[in-house]
Formats: C-alpha cells, structure tokens, sequence
C-alpha cells in the first residue's frame, strides 16, 4: 500500500456545551462522507479508566478504555488519542477522523499532539461549537472547574470563564449551535460579543451542512501559536455594535506598580473578557501578559521584550513577533508597549480609560526615568515571584 493511502485527515471539535458540540459531530458524520468520530469521556473516569468510543454515522464502532495516567484523565487522553487515530489510519477506511473532545479539553494543546504526530495524520481543522445564547453566561462563571463537575486532572485550577474563553479564542473556525439551551435565544448581543472576541475565526451555522467542509481546509498549529502569544496576539478591534462594546487601549508610557495593583479588581471586572500585553515601571524589561474572564485575572511574564535582548538574539525570536514588533517601534521604548483589550456588554468604556489612564506614570514620575522607576513600590512581586 502506498504511504499516501494510509494519510488520514483528522478535525478537533470542542467545546463547553456538550449537546452543541455532539450535534456538531453528528452533522460531520452525515455530511462528510468516510468521516469517523473519536471521543474520550473524561466524566466517566472510573476503575482507573477513561471510556473510549468510535463512532461513524451509523453508530458505534468501537469502545474501550484508555488507563489513567498518574490519576490525571486528561494525560490518559494524550497517552491514547495519538495511537488510535493511526489505528484509524492504518485501517484505511476513514477520510476524516474528527476528535471530539470533552468538555472542558481546550483545542491547544490537543491540535499540537496531534500535529507533533506527523504523518500518517493531518491536522485539517480545529472548531469550537457554541450556542451563542451562552456567550454571556459563560464568560461571567468564575466557579473552579473541579467545583462544577469539569476538572480535567487532579490539579486542574481552571475557572469556566477562562476555560471557554481559550475554547472559543484558539480555533480558526466557529461552529454556530442555535436553540440548544432550551431556553431564551441568542439575541445580537450575543453575536457580536462571539463576534468581537474571535477576529479572524470563519464562522459556520450547523444548519449549513458547511462545517464538515471548512474543516478539510488546512490548520496551521505554530501560526494559531503565535495568535495567542500575549507579544503579537491577534486581539479584538475597536467595536461598538448592538450594546457590545470592545476598547482597544494603547499608551507608550509605563504603569506605576502600585496604582495598577490597587486597581486590579475593578479592572478584571469591568468587562466579560480583557486581554493583552502591558509593562511595569519597575520591570521595564518584562513582557507581561494580561488575561481575564468572569472577573477573575491572571498576569503573568511573557518573556523579554524585544527591546531587551541583545541583537544576537533576535536570530532565535519567531519573524511574527519581529515583524509585529517592527511595526510599532518607539525610539526610545521599542516593543515596549500597553496594548489592552476590554470586550463587553454595557461597557462603561469612559470611566475604564479614566481608570487606565490614571494608573500610568505621570509626567513627573516618567521624566525620572530607569533608574527613578526602580525606586517605585513593587507591588506585583508576591504576584509574579511567588515564595515557592
């Protein structure tokens, strides 16, 4: 047999919404034909197992039970996903394998297993299926993780909101599941906040019988990578459209440590979603990433910034980032930059760009410069340098 005739195309399908994403699947197994179905269900990690099933659009294939790995359910699935989909290759009777993952997985990292794989398998596509009546609901749920029900390891200290916000922010297409709530409707609201916070995802209505298609089109993993890198993320745009607001904020001059972590709370909640990139006065060489949802915050150190390396480093640095960086260069500053997103209904975008704007250096503390800024109070030390 020819090695061309063993490739097998595989899609990631997730997403927090269970009913969603398995109509999703559902529509990709009649529309596609030769597409089969892998799905591991994390919930039913009993006996030291996690349950495996395939599936095509007839039924069920084939079950079985992948053993945990150092009693994490979600290291069970990276152990067995890869060596079932070449399974699935081998046999030659599938076009497309689409790997449907649990609800809480998030796409990252699975589509980058499976690209690491190689050949046989070919990462086509990764989608994540959404109600957009649940945009909201979503991204306002702070609850753990493990509190719900939807914990993934042991470990797992993920919150709902920040979960599904890199579910829906990752992949290149949207999967739209109207009506599926059996409750109130999405309304534009919810569309234009879904669209606002995925710039560049296609998005597909299930009721076009288009998903299985869009997801044969080709998925680049280190491109969708650098998408997400908090020094050249493709963030939301400036946008005011059916009650959602998105405010873009850009200033060349430093925070003050202490101004910024006294205003902290309100500003992880004074929108649905906010992320971005910012720096310290007292940490001028550190890129540092901003990322918030249902009003709870992370921050934390990105690296360097560009400006901060020595020439001969900026051979090992991605061009994205270079070229992005390029773009906006400040004399004085470099790369150094604010560039901080706020994505929400009734956005009170007035009283957040006063909040903002006074949290940075004033013009008597920046003419001090360097040297005067290692002086400021570092508030953010117990923050970004934790005792271990």
């Amino acid at each position: 047999m020819n090695a061309d005739d063993t490739r097998l195309a595989v899609a990631v399908v997730g997403g927090l919404h269970a009913d969603a994403r398995r109509a999703a699947v559902e529509e990709i197994l009649r529309t596609v034909p030769g597409a089969v179905a892998l799905h591991h269900d994390l919930s039913a990690a009993t006996n030291n197992a996690v349950h495996r099933t395939v599936r095509d659009a007839t039924g069920l294939l084939d079950s079985g039970e992948a053993p945990l790995v150092n009693d994490c359910a979600c290291c069970a699935l990276r152990e067995d996903m890869v060596p079932e989909l070449l399974r699935l290759a081998a046999g030659g009777a599938h076009r497309l394998a689409v790997v449907e993952l649990w609800d809480s997985v998030e796409p990252q990292a699975m589509a980058t297993v499976i690209a690491s794989a190689g050949a046989p398998l070919t990462l086509t596509g990764v989608a994540t299926v959404i109600d957009p009546a649940l945009m909201v609901p979503y991204l306002s749920n702070g609850d753990d993780l493990a509190d719900v029900g939807l914990a993934a390891a042991p470990a797992d200290q993920r919150t709902v909101a920040d979960t599904f916000a890199r579910q829906v922010e990752y992949p290149t297409v949207i999967a739209i599941a109207e009506d599926t709530t059996g409750e109130e409707p999405a309304d534009d609201g919810d569309h234009a906040l879904l669209t606002q916070l995925t710039p560049g995802a296609r998005q597909v209505r299930l009721d076009e019988g288009a998903l299985g298609s869009a997801l044969l089109q080709g998925f680049d993993v280190d491109a969708a990578a650098t998408r997400q890198h908090p020094a050249c993320a493709l963030l939301p745009q400036d946008s005011d459209e059916h009650g959602v607001s998105t405010l873009v904020w850009r200033r060349e001059r430093p925070f003050h440590p202490g101004r910024l972590h006294a205003a902290l709370e309100d500003l992880s909640c004074a929108a649905a979603r906010s992320r971005g990139r910012f720096w310290l006065a007292d940490r001028p060489d550190t890129l540092l990433s901003w990322d918030a949802a249902g009003g709870a915050l992370c921050v934390e150190s990105a690296g360097p910034w560009l400006a901060a390396l020595p020439d001969a480093a900026w051979d090992m640095v991605p061009a994205e980032r270079r070229v992005a960086a390029s773009l906006e260069w400040h004399p004085d500053h470099g790369d150094r930059c604010q560039h901080l997103t706020f994505t929400s209904p009734g956005l009170d975008r007035d009283n957040l760009l006063a909040l903002l704007d006074s949290c940075l250096l004033t013009d008597d503390e920046y003419t001090a410069g360097p040297d005067g800024w290692k002086n400021l109070s570092h508030a953010f030390d117990d923050l970004l340098d934790p005792v271990v």
